[in-house]
């Protein structure tokens, strides 16, 4: 598949198409990480381990706990 960058404002955008996507399970709420080896693009889904799901769920749940004395920290 050869693709051509297209103008997003001040920017350059690669478009993704569907098909691509739903083969790599992505939508466009997955974080993807773009990396280079010296002469290509590799991009990959960032996919979280069940220890960053975790911490994600402890961290949800203090905020939600302690949010008032967060507000009150960050004044």
């Amino acid at each position: 598949m050869i693709k051509r960058f297209a103008r997003h404002g001040n920017s350059w955008a690669l478009v993704i198409d569907r098909g691509v996507m739903d083969l790599l399970r992505i939508d466009p709420e997955v974080p993807v990480s773009i990396t280079t080896d010296g002469t290509r693009l590799l991009i990959e889904p960032v996919r979280e381990t069940g220890n960053d799901a975790r911490f994600r769920a402890v961290m949800n749940k203090v905020h939600r706990r302690y949010a008032k004395a967060f507000r009150k920290l960050a004044e």
